[in-house]
């Protein structure tokens, strides 16, 4: 990105009929640059979409990362339960903790 010395404003290239753009113009006060290097403005779509797919497997799917504390569930009384907060008021009060049993997916809340 580069800016007009004479105003400061961001310069864009010229469009051109031909599809080569040779200048970087200020859209303000017409100043002209010639674009020493071409640099390529997109990549095409489908090589983009190709290089970011990510496949989850149901393995991974089942893997658990939420931290485990010992608490009965209300539901199915197992003593195992995920556990995580999230701010669900205003930043000057305490969070609320989630709870999530291990066994039956039962998910309840502690207001602190």
């Amino acid at each position: 990105m580069e800016f007009c010395p004479r105003c400061g404003t961001r310069l864009v290239p010229e469009k051109k009929k031909g599809g080569k753009r040779v200048f970087l113009v200020c859209p303000r006060c017409g100043y002209r640059k010639p674009i020493e290097t071409l640099i390529p403005t997109h990549k095409p779509v489908e090589r983009a979409l190709q290089d970011s797919i990510v496949v989850i497997g149901k393995k991974e799917q089942e893997i658990r990362t939420l931290p485990v504390i010992s608490m009965e569930c209300p539901k199915c009384g197992n003593n195992q339960v995920y556990v995580w907060q999230v701010q669900t008021r205003g930043a000057d009060e305490s969070s609320t903790q989630f709870f999530r049993c291990t066994k039956c997916g039962y998910t309840f809340r502690e207001y602190s």
